[in-house]
């Protein structure tokens, strides 16, 4: 069962009422009658079960039944650098690491970056981003939707790294330390931010950026992956570790 978001301003309990593009979702896509039951979330730490009471051209209206606190966090944030991906991959790498629970994704304009978006395009294109991840934290049960923040090179997204931090790059063709026993944070306020190339790989660059940084170089073997699958495995190592998965 999905859980839909909707604004904590649209919950005054004991009711709380839909309006806007969930409204017709609710309404006319999946034609909600009186009396059923769904789950929605404030997109912050709590999940509300309700009961439809009213369906109307202006409102969906339900009961809550049920009031769910999110859990105490015991381990690190995840958050994704993705170099920017042509067409639909971005699409495809933001929704699975957005179902994969990932806290925030950052897009980085690389180098070698087939994609350059254009400055008049990056809010039309942030919007669309932002609808995806909150479709795949809706279908996957997530409590929060992860921002998509606005684009920017590796140096600014270094440079803008929060204390307790940790970051890792894969790079192509360059030794670096195993996924499964790299060093992760203990510390539940840390990060962890893990940095996948463009298609072109990063350049040289960036790849000394990232060194001045102090950033950890990692592999996932030997084997050369499409950015978007590398992206995924590593999403899945790391929450695999950090105990979100299995």
């Amino acid at each position: 069962m999905p859980v839909f978001f909707v604004s904590p301003q649209c919950i005054t309990p004991p009711t709380l009422s839909i309006t806007g593009d969930l409204l017709h979702h609710l309404r006319d896509s999946l034609r909600v009658t009186i009396g059923e039951t769904l789950w929605f979330g404030d997109g912050q730490d709590t999940k509300y079960r309700a009961e439809i009471t009213d369906v109307s051209k202006q409102t969906v209206t339900g009961r809550i039944l049920e009031t769910v606190p999110e859990p105490l966090r015991h381990t690190p944030r995840l958050i994704l650098g993705q170099s920017l991906l042509k067409g639909e991959k971005m699409d495809w790498v933001i929704q699975k690491a957005t179902e994969l629970g990932v806290a925030k994704l950052v897009p980085i304009e690389s180098r070698h970056s087939v994609v350059q978006l254009k400055t008049d395009r990056v809010d039309h294109q942030l919007a669309r981003w932002q609808r995806i991840a909150l479709e795949a934290a809706q279908q996957s049960e997530q409590w929060r939707i992860p921002p998509i923040a606005t684009p920017k090179s590796l140096a600014a997204l270094l440079a803008s790294r929060t204390t307790g931090t940790i970051t890792l790059m894969l790079a192509e063709r360059r030794e670096g330390k195993s996924l499964q026993t790299v060093e992760l944070p203990q510390d539940v306020t840390g990060s962890v931010l893990v940095l996948i190339g463009p298609e072109g790989g990063w350049s040289q660059e960036e790849v000394q950026i990232a060194e001045q940084a102090g950033v950890a170089f990692i592999t996932l073997g030997q084997q050369i992956l499409r950015s978007e699958t590398a992206a995924i495995a590593a999403i899945s190592i790391l929450q695999s570790r950090l105990g979100k998965l299995g």
